[in-house]
């Protein structure tokens, strides 16, 4: 027996009407239960600097709450308005469809492409059916309580909110003489299927990472954060985009303050729109100014993130985008990787450690070596092999030069590269490029290796920021030893321990546990623990609870 067939029966009984079935839903997309309006935050202690702090309490006096822009009663009025304000009868993709149900005229309003098919077809079915005597008196009332087979429906008020939503993906129902409009949630973004982030491979581990759609990232590290007190708040940065960004912690273990200033940084953005998402959104709110080093950690992967909240981190997903920030970070925290944790501890150290040097080569080796070349007194005697036998035609400092802006050219190329053609590309870098170089005399055989150990252990290091970051000090410091010598490389490295020594990253030192010195950390750093030993978490998030494995009697 059919849905309306029950229903009728049920009627003629003398009962009330039947709700419809809400088997419906938009493939888990269920965004509604985020839309709660946000408590702002007046403290402005809780910033870095008294500069950061008065241009946020700038930018809340310039916030003004806007006004309740009433829906009109009239379909007519509505049509004329959407027409007049989103571009309906002009933009394709806004649709309305007009109809009379029981004596009632309504109208739907979505956008095309970014709606279930499916359950619009749905919802048209159930309208049809429908006869004045179902209705009522409060045709509002039955279409909300009984008569819209959707998982989610609301009620809106605000003209504003209503466009906001369906432009967002929502539908929007009304009915006429009512100025109210009912949101119902059909969302079905398009979206790429899940793969293995490509910056962050690892060998044993999961192969699922952050995809552009919200939902699908959310749901991601819920899976492996099943607790009950992990919170996403939503907020809307954009007057133009209004692009969802959702703030994702566990409300047990996070620093109320911290979260506090993230969430204020957040609010107080005043911006068209984000279309680059997460890098723009942390320009706006991260105070860095010509700083080249990455103050919150991007990541790809879920259970990265997830580890991240257990610590005591604050998460932020911004739609459209298919990696997180996760923030207070470090320095030390840039250069780990997940693929530490999924091996033995004993093996984990060695990657580690590998890794720590192949940074470190990154950085002070062609400066080191250039230092020792144009100044021979300064190379200790069990190193006088690694000078060059020949010098070639051009000063070894300009081949430095080349050979820097030559990777990064090879690196964009690579990027920008069809697929079926990166092979033969790479054939052109390696044998056009650097034998033939070598053979013509422009470059020593000594420069083309020790940048190609220098591009390794770039190319090592976890964070694509802090390897771009090393490079520019890298080249640096490369210019500074031409000049100036020895003092090039004692200055602007103390020069720069200082400056990133002064930096926080969301209030929190840059360089922990190294300045200040946490001798707990440090070795916590630089040896990848067993689990049972590793018992507490770190204490530059100031975490609620620090022991990761409480005693029974303390629950």
């Amino acid at each position: 027996m059919t849905y309306e067939n029950q229903e009728e029966n049920h009627k003629q009984a003398g009962n009330d009407p039947i709700p419809p079935s809400n088997q419906f839903l938009n493939d888990g997309l269920l965004y509604d239960q985020f839309f709660s309006h946000q408590q702002s935050i007046d403290d402005e202690s809780m910033f870095e600097g008294e500069d950061e702090s008065h241009h946020l309490s700038h930018m809340k006096r310039q916030k003004q709450t806007a006004p309740v822009e009433p829906i009109p009663s009239k379909i007519e009025d509505i049509l004329i308005r959407l027409e007049a304000e989103i571009g309906y009868k002009k933009s394709f993709d806004v649709s309305v469809r007009e109809m009379t149900i029981g004596n009632t005229r309504i109208a739907m309003l979505c956008v095309s492409g970014l709606v279930n098919s499916g359950i619009m077809l749905e919802i048209l079915k159930r309208l049809t059916f429908l006869e004045a005597k179902d209705l009522g008196y409060d045709a509002l009332h039955s279409f909300f309580t009984y008569y819209v087979p959707s998982a989610q429906v609301r009620k809106e008020e605000d003209w504003n909110l209503m466009i906001a939503s369906v432009l967002g993906g929502e539908c929007a129902l009304f009915i006429d003489n009512q100025p109210i409009a009912l949101l119902i949630e059909v969302r079905n973004f398009p979206a790429r299927g899940l793969a293995e982030p490509s910056l962050e491979k690892v060998v044993r581990g999961s192969r699922d990472g952050f995809i552009e759609t919200l939902m699908v990232n959310i749901s991601l590290v819920r899976r492996r954060l099943k607790d009950p007190m992990l919170r996403y708040e939503l907020l809307r940065v954009g007057t133009r985009t209004k692009t969802d960004v959702c703030i994702a912690y566990i409300d047990d273990l996070v620093d109320k303050t911290l979260l506090a200033s993230i969430k204020e940084k957040i609010e107080a953005v005043r911006i068209d729109g984000l279309p680059l998402a997460d890098k723009q959104l942390e320009e706006v709110t991260i105070n860095r100014a010509w700083n080249p080093f990455p103050l919150v950690r991007y990541s790809e992967r879920p259970d990265t993130v997830a580890s991240h909240l257990l610590e005591g981190a604050v998460a932020v997903f911004v739609d459209t985008s298919p990696s997180v920030m996760t923030m207070p970070t470090t320095y030390a925290d840039l250069m780990q990787h997940a693929e530490e944790n999924r091996q033995t501890p004993f093996v984990g150290t060695y990657l580690r450690w590998v890794r720590f040097i192949g940074i470190l080569m990154s950085l002070m080796l062609l400066p080191l070596w250039l230092l020792f070349v144009l100044h021979p007194e300064y190379r200790p005697d069990f190193l006088a092999f690694v000078g060059p036998k020949e010098t070639g035609e051009i000063p070894i400092v300009i081949q430095f030069i080349i050979a820097e802006i030559g990777v990064d050219l090879l690196r964009m190329a690579s990027v920008h590269t069809p697929t079926s053609l990166a092979t033969a590309m790479s054939l052109v870098a390696a044998i056009l490029i650097g034998d033939i170089a070598v053979q013509t005399g422009l470059f020593v055989n000594e420069v083309i290796l020790y940048m190609a150990i220098a591009a390794v252990g770039m190319f090592a290091t976890p964070s694509y920021e802090l390897g771009l970051a090393n490079r520019l000090i890298r080249l640096l410091l490369i210019v500074t030893v031409s000049i100036f010598g020895l003092t090039g490389l004692v200055v602007p490295v103390t020069i720069i321990i200082v400056a990133l020594a002064m930096e926080r990253s969301v209030n929190r030192p840059y360089l922990w546990p190294f300045i200040p010195f946490d001798l707990k950390s440090v070795i916590n750093i630089l040896i990848r623990k067993p689990m049972l030993y590793n018992r507490t978490r770190p204490n530059i998030m100031r975490p609620q609870q620090y022991d990761r494995m409480p005693n029974e009697d303390e629950h």
